[in-house]
């Protein structure tokens, strides 16, 4: 049975991390499956509390770095032990996550089954008590509003859009089907596809990193499917939603970075004109993330 190895980010998060080791504790095929915790460079007690509820489990391991790399280099410390240590499969997992049970062994038959396609995702739903509109809902469909079925990338605006997000799931999304992009949510990918075409582009620091990647796996002759019968669960997070100093900043830079590298030449020249425009009438950060592309600073660039 091929092995899956599963890398988990964590910066000052442990109560969702352990919550998530907890649910992989119960997968299927469970022993063909290594964890590695990748603490970020958390400046609260994680270290300690994770380390303490992984004690004696010989299926966790726990990758301390000394500082915050983001989401792209936290993951590809963990990524590169992956492949270093001969995992076929690795899944990208957001420690705000809760699987079900069969979640990992679908998605691995499905890779094992389809050798055209080089990376998964699976229908994601929202978490009970963590969806965008609460109060829509009846009791019972709570735990079963959509947060990402597949996605598209709006190639005029350069933005990404999960499909059935807030939608009830009545069945709607249930064949597996080709998608523009994996989710760093949860992104299953063969360690021989990263090898022929790299891991996350740290250059991204944070979002459109697992765009890009899905990009160069397409680039590379590989396919990229949503799986249905592969759910977890999100606590999705609105701290950095729209509006935030962190979204302002990540995502005016970083589609600047992704759009110039891949868009339409018609949406490069759009974006290189809405540039020059957040560089008068945008927000402070807004701002900022344009200056910094056009200065080249890349990473965490001017973020505090």
């Amino acid at each position: 049975m091929s092995r899956v190895a599963i890398i988990i980010l964590n910066w000052n998060g442990w109560k969702d991390t352990i919550d998530c080791l907890k649910s992989i504790e119960q997968l299927k095929g469970s022993k063909s499956v290594h964890t590695y915790v990748v603490d970020n460079g958390s400046t609260n007690e994680s270290v300690s509390k994770i380390n303490a509820f992984i004690q004696n489990k010989r299926n966790v391991s726990l990758i301390v770095n000394e500082r915050n790399l983001g989401f792209a280099g936290g993951n590809n410390v963990g990524i590169k032990e992956a492949i270093r240590l001969g995992f076929e499969y690795v899944m990208i997992l957001n420690n705000d996550t809760v699987l079900d049970s069969e979640m990992v062994t679908t998605l691995r038959s499905y890779l094992d089954k389809n050798h055209n396609v080089g990376a998964v995702s699976p229908k994601m739903y929202f978490a009970k008590g963590f969806e965008f509109h609460k109060g829509r809902y009846k009791n019972r469909e709570l735990g079963q509003v959509i947060w990402y079925a597949g996605g598209d990338i709006d190639w005029d605006n350069v933005y990404g859009s999960n499909h059935g997000v807030d939608e009830v799931d009545t069945g709607q999304f249930e064949i597996a089907q080709e998608t523009d992009f994996a989710t760093g949510a949860c992104f299953f990918v063969r360690t021989a596809v990263l090898s022929k075409v790299g891991l996350f582009d740290e250059g991204y620091f944070l979002y459109l990193e697992d765009t890009d990647l899905s990009m160069r796996i397409k680039k590379s002759g590989y396919a990229i499917h949503v799986v249905p019968k592969a759910i977890l669960w999100h606590k999705v997070s609105r701290s950095s939603a729209v509006g935030s100093q962190l979204n302002d900043y990540f995502i005016s830079r970083n589609r600047m970075l992704f759009g110039i590298k891949y868009a339409p030449l018609r949406a490069k020249f759009a974006l290189i004109r809405e540039s020059l425009r957040l560089l008068v009438t945008g927000r402070p950060w807004q701002k900022r993330g344009i200056q910094d592309y056009y200065f080249n600073r890349f990473g965490k660039g001017s973020w505090n």
